[in-house]
């Protein structure tokens, strides 16, 4: 196993302990089914959203056949992910698809525990009296988000995998 192979699994252990961690805390800790929403900063706020569908709620589905079909789908991605990872040419690449994996199985874990996906990290701002929110997500989402667009950087912009050490 390659380095840059090794940092992209420590990678994905590292933001799925980050994301389970920060659920199970959320969940049993802060207790936030009772305590929503707890207000962070002036735009930040910790509420709980069960997710059933998949990026940003979109394939909204309760029924069983459903929650397997997007299991199945969720666990061919990571394999697919998986090799692309071992065979990849730059470390960003390999490291971005670490937290893609990572991110990709923390949100997993919540399906087949919860029969959803714990979203509790809610953006919003107030202009002229009408407050605008973005999607509750979940740390989860963030480290997806982070790895496809290092991934993207890394495709048009970083070092060629042919001058890659």
């Amino acid at each position: 196993m390659t380095s840059a192979v090794r940092a992209g699994v420590l990678a994905a252990v590292i933001t799925l302990i980050a994301d389970q961690a920060s659920k199970l805390w959320l969940l049993h800790v802060l207790d936030i089914v009772h305590h929503a929403p707890v207000r962070v900063t002036p735009f930040f706020d910790l509420v709980l959203a069960w997710n059933i569908g998949i990026s940003f709620g979109w394939l909204q589905s309760e029924t069983p056949a459903a929650q397997i079909l997007l299991m199945v789908i969720k666990a061919a991605a990571v394999i697919a992910l998986a090799i692309w990872m071992a065979r990849s040419r730059t470390w960003l690449a390999t490291v971005s698809l670490g937290l893609i994996i990572g991110g990709a199985v923390g949100n997993g874990i919540d399906r087949l525990v919860y029969g959803a996906v714990v979203d509790f990290a809610l953006l919003h701002i107030e202009i002229a009296g009408k407050t605008y929110n973005w999607y509750v997500f979940n740390l989860a989402d963030v480290a997806i988000v982070a790895g496809v667009a290092a991934l993207l950087y890394d495709s048009f912009l970083g070092v060629p995998a042919a001058k890659a050490p």
